[in-house]
């Protein structure tokens, strides 16, 4: 077995245990042309032909499949349930403060942690809106209105 063949075959085993070692299509593409390389070299083409084979093949299932890849690949957010609770008001039960770490609100008789947008030092008793979740946090701002649900079950 000549020389070209075994580095055509051994690049076609690394692309396809580099792909199967990730959990995104990576490497698919350059096996595929490794392996069009090695049927250039079974029809008796030189290394430089086999080369050409090698990055054409390449580049063009790169850029005929990768849309595709990542359409089918790409992941949405989902909604969780507790998106429910944007908009709504809730009242603060432990002062919010950003610089101490501090901040609890009362929303649909749950205890949630929270944070103001702004930064801003809201204290405990205040009405807040709900403007935004990360993570287990309401991200909240001070409103002058009553609670659109009763908040001090």
């Amino acid at each position: 077995m000549s020389t070209d063949y075994v580095v055509w075959i051994a690049a076609l085993v690394i692309f396809v245990i580099a792909e199967a070692a990730t959990a995104q299509l990576v490497t698919i593409w350059f096996a595929i042309g490794a392996a069009a390389a090695i049927v250039a070299r079974v029809f008796g083409a030189k290394v430089g032909v086999q080369i050409a084979v090698f990055t054409v093949v390449s580049i063009v299932a790169l850029l005929l499949t990768r849309p595709l890849a990542k359409k089918m690949t790409s992941q949405k957010a989902q909604a969780l349930n507790a998106d429910r609770n944007i908009g709504k008001s809730a009242v603060v039960i432990e002062k919010i403060d950003g610089v101490e770490g501090t901040g609890r609100v009362k929303l649909d008789g749950m205890e949630w942690a929270a944070k103001s947008d702004s930064g801003d030092v809201i204290e405990k008793d205040a009405v807040v809106t709900v403007k935004s979740i990360e993570g287990v946090k309401l991200i909240v701002e001070q409103t002058q209105q009553k609670p659109d649900l009763p908040v001090n079950n």
